[in-house]
């Protein structure tokens, strides 16, 4: 009798992660001909090309190029390291009472994640304005992060830590306008401020426009 041969065990580890390293090239390759040549002349076949799939496989994975776009806000929302830049900004509210530490923190975050999605979202900005789906896109792109903003208020309502002569829903914008990519195009981009300057003064102009008053930055302790 022939042997039969064993059947091959069915590594689900190892298939997960090309599958994961696959939709990673994927963003990769997306990001870098969206940057570099726009949204428009940029095709799907193009992108395909630069990351050595398939175009089936792209739409399979994200559905074309406005799930491409959210794939890579994803990423770049995320930020830099194993835990993503949200999580950590959930933790610093949870575990510290300082609210003036708390937005000098996002400052640090906003350091970190605004060179990674501003650029992106100027061009979904741009593209917007002839492309419907686009346009849709950029708005509920901006719709997601006022409701994080206004949660991040909340938090700072429900701890005491809001001016009284402010509201949760004011706070919300206020944290919105400052976290949105035109700030970073004005003051990075085309006045040329190094990304920490950036970062401490969304903080600093958050704090005055959020906290009552207290002890200035010099002798705060951090």
């Amino acid at each position: 009798m022939t042997p039969v041969k064993p059947r091959r065990r069915y590594d689900s580890a190892r298939r997960a992660e090309q599958a994961r390293q696959t939709r990673a090239a994927i963003i990769a390759a997306a990001q870098r001909l969206f940057l570099r040549h726009g949204f428009g002349a940029t095709t799907i076949a193009a992108i395909a090309a630069e990351a050595q799939v398939s175009v089936e496989t792209i739409y399979k994975a994200f559905g074309g190029k406005p799930g491409l776009v959210r794939a890579i806000c994803d990423v770049a929302l995320a930020g830099v390291g194993p835990v993503p830049a949200e999580t950590r900004s959930d933790q610093l509210q949870l575990h510290e009472p300082d609210p003036r530490k708390i937005i000098r923190g996002w400052g640090e975050l906003t350091v970190e994640v605004a060179p990674r999605i501003a650029p992106i979202m100027l061009l979904v900005r741009s593209a917007a304005a002839a492309d419907p789906e686009m346009a849709g896109l950029l708005a509920e792109i901006d719709a997601a992060r006022l409701r994080r903003m206004t949660a991040n208020a909340r938090n700072l309502a429900a701890a005491g830590h809001l001016r009284p002569d402010i509201t949760v829903e004011q706070a919300g914008d206020v944290m919105w306008t400052y976290s949105s990519p035109e700030l970073y195009e004005l003051l990075v981009i085309t006045r040329g401020w190094p990304l920490e300057r950036y970062g401490a003064f969304i903080a600093e102009a958050m704090i005055a426009a959020l906290l009552p008053p207290g002890p200035p930055a010099d002798s705060d302790s951090r």
